[in-house]
């Protein structure tokens, strides 16, 4: 995508990404105790003290990846949430599932992209555990990789739209990203219509 490319753009795309995952972190962090919720690998026995905006900041500025790596890790978050519903994104997780879904996705995408040790080391984790996280993320996603036009297409255009509705400085001001809040949306790929489903994170 073209406008992917303004220099313009991308920030403000990281900026609202990260409100977004932050929200929704939050929120089932609430939920821990009304649904059940498994422990994986991608669970850190703490919360990380680099906040989700500075990561995703440090993962854009070192990765060196294509924009569109990050829709597509966007994509794979929300898939990797909707067949893994026992495993929601929150606060313990959300910086190990960021990293992988980053790198995975410039993999798949990218002709030339960094190895694992690298992106290990801009996640601040160690090789073994990002080889670790990786596998885990493709079984998690059913090696479901590929992102048609049309849900690439649909997904940069919900984010626009949301942009466009809730721009930096209210997203910073705590205001309720509405359904982004407590609900991640989701889209059904395979309807051309890309009717919305929401279904909880």
């Amino acid at each position: 995508m073209a406008e992917l490319e303004n220099p313009n753009v991308m920030p403000n795309l990281i900026h609202f990404l990260s409100s977004l995952l932050q929200k929704v972190a939050e929120s089932n962090d609430l939920n821990c105790g009304v649904q059940a919720q498994k422990i994986s690998v991608f669970h850190g026995l703490s919360r990380p003290t680099i906040s989700i905006q500075n990561y995703l900041d440090r993962i854009y500025k070192y990765a060196n990846c294509s924009p569109s790596c990050f829709i597509v890790a966007y994509v794979y978050l929300d898939r990797f949430s909707q067949r893994q519903p026992s495993l929601p994104i929150n606060s313990f997780n959300v910086h190990r599932l960021l990293i992988t879904s980053v790198m995975v996705a410039a993999k798949f995408l990218d002709d030339m992209y960094y190895n694992n040790a690298y992106y290990a080391k801009v996640g601040g984790i160690n090789t073994m555990e990002m080889n670790l996280l990786e596998v885990d993320f493709l079984f998690g996603l059913g090696f479901k990789l590929h992102v048609t036009p049309n849900a690439f297409q649909a997904y940069y255009s919900y984010l626009q739209r949301e942009m466009l509705q809730h721009p930096p400085s209210v997203a910073e001001s705590g205001l309720s990203l509405g359904r982004s809040l407590k609900l991640q949306l989701c889209f059904n790929e395979e309807d051309s219509s890309h009717k919305k489903q929401q279904l909880a994170v």
